[in-house]
């Protein structure tokens, strides 16, 4: 059980001092030439969620701590965090000589100021604003958020006396006894401002690493060799967390897809409480921005991801990637990949379907297998069934689209729009070469090159002449063949008929 029982609405209306997160280290473990730190969990690089969550403490000061490959942590900071300051480690010296990195930049503090790290994703704004309050509850100089684990090989334990925390031994440094105690060191800290500033400055490096520990620090105060910002202040609490997940850190990519794993289970049993039916939640991924609302049915293989939003009654999947798409009630996606699209109510999509972004489907609209949309609005009701590339086009409400048209939207040097009016019927394999206007209820005839505008209810035909050489097959294989007239259509050539012509 916890040791203090708090109001994590006290931290919230006031505030602390400072938050440091520690994210200079060199991540070797993880053998990648990117920052480990950048490493993502639940879609958000690592370094997002302990910002995030050291952001829900109303911090005076924010600082990151960064030192190997900063260049990229830097650079995910001004994107990601502008307003976040970073103090440079060009050598890592250990824990403390990071903390002390960080205090150069801040000047004189009075209040909390909270240590924590990059690596750890798990860690949420609860449980830091209940840390600071069993802080400020136990009128101590520095409280260390703890968790006693199954198996605590590694980790440095927490040496007590009565509520009051002794020490903290490395594993390597701890006896038989010490080994048994389960209850391990997170390495996150609340200190008193002053205490923390002075126990920094008073740190040794006479160790076997030749490095600063913030450890020293908590031991300075729990032996009463530091003194904080006021004389009532004294010794060192524990804070303890039941959820283990929150002081798990991340070294290598099997700890990063075991958090993933954790992370997303979490998110899915959230969706499925409020009422998301998710049909095999061992092969879906959500990620923690989407918005699902009830009666929605997720299928298995589907993974939703960015600011996804998805409107009541609608089927996902099976296998199928939506980043960052709108979703309408009723609507029916299958075996389709979206980005930055717009799916209105009850349409039908996929399977095999590509919609890029700018895509956006009016109501009722039906996509089919095999086709792929680029800045695309298609109005009500207006089926494509397969095959057909869209980019750049306009199309009305009620048009149909036959299997293996193009809308052809570039010509190598810029990109245009094509646009089509309601009720149109464009032909199996017909290209409509942008910029082109067809209007309302014209027909596009099959296998037409349409490179001029099209008035409203006319016919378009652009072809080819075509040509039947009788007995061709006889002479050039020595094969019979079957006499036959001339294909009448031979003799087809360019042309729109409009309706006057007929008259």
């Amino acid at each position: 059980m916890r040791n203090v029982t708090t109001t994590s609405d006290q931290t919230t209306s006031t505030g602390v001092a400072a938050v440091i997160v520690l994210a200079a280290g060199g991540g070797t473990r993880m053998k990648s030439r990117r920052s480990k730190l950048l490493h993502e969990v639940a879609g958000r690089p690592m370094l997002s969620w302990a910002v995030n969550a050291a952001r829900g403490l109303n911090p005076e000061h924010l600082v990151v701590v960064v030192g190997h490959l900063r260049e990229q942590v830097e650079a995910q900071l001004a994107e990601d965090a502008p307003d976040v300051a970073t103090a440079v480690q060009a050598e890592q010296k250990g824990t403390g000589h990071a903390v002390g990195c960080a205090l150069e930049g801040l000047g004189e503090l009075t209040g909390e100021v909270v240590v924590t790290y990059g690596d750890v994703p798990m860690l949420d704004t609860a449980t830091l604003q209940d840390l600071v309050a069993a802080h400020r509850a136990a009128h101590t100089l520095a409280t260390v958020l703890t968790a006693e684990v199954p198996d605590p090989t590694g980790y440095g334990r927490i040496l007590r006396n009565g509520e009051r925390v002794s020490g903290i031994v490395e594993h390597k440094d701890a006896d038989d006894a010490q080994r048994r105690i389960r209850e391990i060191n997170s390495g996150i800290y609340v200190f008193d401002a002053v205490a923390l500033r002075r126990g920094v400055a008073a740190l040794s490096n006479d160790n076997a690493q030749g490095e600063y520990y913030l450890t020293d620090v908590v031991s300075m105060a729990a032996a009463g060799s530091i003194r904080g910002e006021g004389s009532e202040r004294s010794g060192v609490a524990a804070y303890r967390t039941e959820d283990l997940w929150q002081t798990e850190g991340v070294n290598d990519r099997v700890q990063l897809s075991r958090v993933n794993v954790e992370m997303n289970r979490r998110i899915l049993e959230r969706w499925m409480r409020d009422g998301v039916t998710i049909a095999d939640p061992s092969s879906t991924w959500i990620q923690p921005d989407v918005d699902l609302s009830q009666d929605v049915t997720v299928l298995p293989g589907s993974h939703l991801n960015g600011a996804t939003s998805i409107g009541s009654g609608a089927v996902i999947g099976p296998d199928t990637t939506l980043t960052d798409c709108e979703v309408g009630e009723d609507a029916v996606v299958t075996r389709t990949d979206a980005t930055l699209a717009v799916l209105g109510q009850g349409v039908r999509v996929g399977p095999y379907a590509n919609l890029r972004p700018g895509t956006v489907l009016d109501q009722g609209t039906k996509i089919g297998a095999f086709v792929e949309t680029k800045n695309a609005h298609l109005g009500a009701g207006t089926s494509i069934p397969r095959l057909v590339y869209a980019g750049d086009v306009v199309i009305g409400h009620e048009v149909t689209v036959g299997a293996g048209a193009v809308f052809a939207n570039n010509d190598g040097q810029s990109t245009a729009t094509s646009s089509i009016g309601d009720g149109a019927f464009v032909g199996s394999n017909v290209v409509v070469v942008a910029p082109v206007s067809v209007g309302a209820g014209a027909f596009l005839a099959a296998g037409s090159a349409i490179t001029e505008d099209v008035p409203e209810g006319a016919l378009a035909i652009a072809r080819d002449r075509g040509h039947i050489s009788s007995g061709w097959v006889a002479r050039h294989r020595g094969q019979a063949a079957p006499s036959s007239d001339s294909d009448p259509r031979s003799d087809s050539r360019d042309h729109i008929s409009t309706p006057e012509e007929h008259s």
